[in-house]
């Protein structure tokens, strides 16, 4: 019983843990903050949500995220302009279907140098589109490992990453609810071995 009284206490630990880092993300992120792509590559990240309205997305430098034929993310760089040819410092993973046809076929489907010219010729008003891009930073999915993935991946492609990289998941944010779920349960849980050492003792 003692076995099990410390299993539900660790439990409840780990609980309030993961409702402390839900709820201060929240907190600290109660809307997306709007930035420039400049002035993100410029001063780094100013908070963990974040939206950019600026960019311009290279599906041509898009990277599988899977690096199997069943694909459901690239990332992509985002940049200040189509010809920007400075290192990229920020890229952004993404799961929309658009991008993730487009590239399925660009990469999959045509077998010759000139029918992949001539699709991006055809679609370059999407394979160099200036992006809205809202999602949570990396350091803030529970992201050293996550963050050293994405380098790891971008390294093996031969690509030059640099350590102050800004890399962003599309559509991620915070979660309110969530941290409030883990919190009752866990203060429900210390309660109850709280409760149940007090009639023991009685």
């Amino acid at each position: 019983m003692k076995r099990f009284r410390i299993t539900i206490i660790a439990v409840c630990i780990i609980l309030a843990w993961l409702a402390y880092t839900d709820l201060s993300l929240y907190l600290r992120n109660p809307e997306p903050l709007t930035i420039s792509i400049t002035e993100l590559e410029a001063n780094g990240v100013p908070r963990e949500w974040l939206r950019i309205d600026d960019g311009v997305q290279n599906l041509l430098q898009a990277i599988n995220m899977s690096g199997t034929m069943e694909i459901t993310s690239f990332l992509v760089p985002l940049k200040q302009s189509k010809d920007d040819s400075k290192e990229t410092r920020v890229w952004f993973e993404t799961r929309d279907p658009e991008i993730l046809d487009l590239l399925k076929t660009y990469y999959f489907l045509l077998n010759t140098d000139k029918e992949r010219e001539e699709f991006v010729q055809k679609n370059k008003n999407i394979f160099f589109a200036k992006r809205q891009c809202t999602g949570l930073t990396a350091d803030s999915l529970v992201a050293e490992s996550n963050q050293k993935k994405l380098t790891e991946l971008l390294q093996a492609m031969n690509i030059p990453v640099a350590e102050d990289t800004i890399f962003i998941s599309e559509g991620k944010q915070p979660f309110l609810w969530r941290g409030v779920f883990f919190a009752v349960i866990s203060i429900a849980g210390l309660l109850r071995v709280g409760l149940t050492l007090v009639k023991k003792e009685e």
